[in-house]
């Protein structure tokens, strides 16, 4: 008697329920917009230059070429970095010709290396992350095991998102991907051990960006 009670109160919630009108559908939603509010490109470098520095980086901001000289000197005097390494062809002559002093023996890399300079695939605004790659003559060591990793780049090199910097890569090098692609968000850490967070775990513990304005005003 019971169970049979029990099962009209079921059946008579389901025809009530099945006599109601259906309930409100959300509209479906618009998978081809940005997930992201879009950064107007003159936005672009100070909103990269918070995150980055929310993660931790240093950003230096160069009006020119010239003046990315100067503050390289001066950041490399107030560090004391005895032993910067360079491998790039192109920024070993800029540097030479800036006379500013840098060191590009392999044999001695591992012995001496405290601090490397870089440039970079791009900037990524969103996550203030510095894209780098194994094609250019830095490789794969010149960011990772030096204590301090310069990177000097330019603001036509900002881009919104992850998936634009890794586009860009894709339409630079075509069939010639590059082995390593790597999204550096300031200086290695870690918090694995009793949640103590370190610095310079795993790669660097500095991670400084020299921007070069040389977008038009």
């Amino acid at each position: 008697m019971y169970e049979a009670k029990s099962k009209e109160i079921v059946l008579r919630r389901v025809r009530e329920a099945l006599a109601k009108s259906a309930p409100f559908l959300p509209p479906t939603p618009d998978f081809t917009s940005p997930l992201h509010p879009v950064v107007p490109l003159e936005d672009m470098s100070i909103v990269f230059a918070e995150n980055f520095i929310r993660n931790s980086g240093v950003f230096i901001y160069c009006e020119n070429q010239e003046d990315f000289f100067d503050q390289l000197y001066i950041y490399k005097k107030e560090q004391n970095l005895q032993h910067m390494y360079v491998w790039e062809r192109n920024l070993q002559a800029a540097l030479q010709h800036a006379g500013i002093e840098f060191n590009d023996d392999e044999e001695t890399f591992v012995r001496n290396a405290e601090a490397s300079l870089t440039t970079c695939e791009s900037l990524i605004t969103r996550t203030g992350s510095v894209l780098m790659s194994s094609a250019n003559a830095g490789g794969r060591r010149l960011s990772i095991y030096p204590s301090t990793h310069l990177v000097v780049a330019q603001a036509s090199q900002l881009v919104p998102d992850i998936k634009d910097a890794l586009q860009r890569i894709r339409t630079k090098y075509k069939e010639n991907f590059p082995s390593m692609v790597s999204m550096v968000s300031g200086p290695s850490r870690t918090a694995d051990i009793e949640k103590t967070l370190v610095m310079g775990a795993h790669g660097p513990k500095a991670l400084v960006l020299f921007l070069i304005d040389d977008l038009p005003h």
